[in-house]
């Protein structure tokens, strides 16, 4: 039986006993589904690296042509504060036991 497809490490964090995963994504029948750790004692932590990710990801669009990386973060926050305004989906938050 073949898992979903998992991105590999990065590489300043193989080998690294202090590093600490906080966050998985998945697509799944055109939706997301996550896990994660709460990991960070302030809650502003998640807005940093929420901005992070989407300058990542802004990069990678930028990088493969579809569009400049400033477009890719306009499009990308504008979606973000549309959906902080009114959810399309506010999904379920489940904690395992333990966490």
């Amino acid at each position: 039986m073949s898992g979903p497809k998992e991105q590999e490490l990065p590489p300043d964090v193989v080998g690294r006993e202090d590093a600490v995963e906080v966050l998985r994504a998945f697509v799944v029948d055109q939706g997301l589904s996550i896990s994660f750790m709460r990991a960070f004692d302030e809650p502003d932590m998640w807005g940093l690296l929420l901005v992070d990710i989407a300058r990542h990801a802004a990069r990678a669009y930028a990088r493969e042509g579809v569009c400049t990386e400033d477009e890719a973060m306009d499009r990308i926050l504008a979606t973000f504060e549309a959906e902080i305004e009114r959810a399309t989906d506010i999904g379920v938050t489940t904690q395992k036991q333990g966490h």
